[in-house]
């Protein structure tokens, strides 16, 4: 992404299922045109009969690409390949056929078996890890596993992007959770604490952490402030809910972001970027 000073900017093509392909694909140039390095297919969409797979990738790489020729930044499609396994070599050969770099994996339903066949099959491609279902067993502090564990998993086998919670927002995971998740997934070598074991990677490659789950503009101080700048912060009704659509949502979410790399608060950066002003206004309490 060649992206080096800043987290990377991420979302969600919301409303999650519904849309047609070309509705798809226009959702994901406005966020790509106002900001958003990243776009990618929500957790639950594979194939429907009015945006099926083949066109709409098709379609949201062409915006992609559009969006990189009017913004000169490099713009990423994380396309969704959830599927039986064979169904999922196919569609990934179809995004890599038709030009795409990254695809999108549910892990947990997929299956660790299937993630490392689709990691050592011959793609190019670099593979984000979306951990839905995880809560089923590691929520529960009596019984089940850790999502520690799950991001051993996925470092292991290889993938290249790995949700690891939000703090904030709206999904479960304490500060001191999700800062040694993203440690354990990031560094090469890691201390050892009361919740994981001192471990060194060696040449296991790491994997980037992203904070998602109910997040808006205003939240990104907060996260930069604890989990750093080696970050995806991936927003979807923080940005698609903005009051003037989701180009401007992700006009204020980039906004916040250039906020809190030159140590300003959000509020006094608010007055003169109208995007920002709206997103607080509608998401943060008063």
């Amino acid at each position: 992404m060649k992206v080096k000073d800043r987290p990377l900017l991420g979302t969600i093509i919301k409303p999650k299922l519904g849309l047609k392909t070309k509705d798809h694909a226009k959702v994901a140039y406005d966020a790509w045109a106002g900001g958003c390095d990243i776009v990618k297919d929500d957790e639950n969409l594979s194939s429907q009969k009015f945006n099926v797979f083949e066109e709409r990738v098709a379609r949201t790489l062409e915006k992609a690409n559009k969006a990189e020729e009017e913004t000169g930044e490099k713009k990423a499609y994380l396309v969704n390949v959830t599927a039986e396994t064979k169904e999922m070599i196919k569609r990934a050969q179809i995004v890599e056929d038709l030009g795409g770099r990254f695809v999108m994996v549910d892990v947990v339903t997929e299956g660790f078996g299937a993630l490392q066949t689709l990691r050592e099959a011959d793609f190019k491609l670099a593979i984000h890890a979306h951990r839905a279902m995880h809560a089923a067993f590691t929520r529960n502090k009596r019984h089940g596993i850790s999502m520690m564990v799950l991001a051993d998993l996925a470092r292991l086998i290889g993938v290249d992007t790995l949700h690891i919670g939000t703090v904030v927002g709206k999904l479960e995971g304490s500060l001191e959770e999700v800062s040694e998740i993203e440690e354990e997934i990031e560094k090469q070598k890691v201390k050892e604490t009361k919740n994981r074991l001192m471990q060194d990677w060696k040449n296991i490659k790491p994997v980037m952490a992203v904070s998602s789950g109910g997040l808006h503009p205003g939240h990104v101080p907060y996260l930069m402030k604890h989990l750093g700048k080696d970050l995806i912060i991936q927003m979807g009704g923080g940005i698609h809910g903005h009051p003037s659509g989701s180009m401007a949502g992700a006009m204020a979410a980039r906004q916040a972001i250039e906020a809190a790399m030159q140590n300003i608060s959000l509020k006094r950066y608010a007055k003169d970027h109208l995007e920002l002003r709206g997103a607080l206004e509608k998401f943060t309490k008063k």
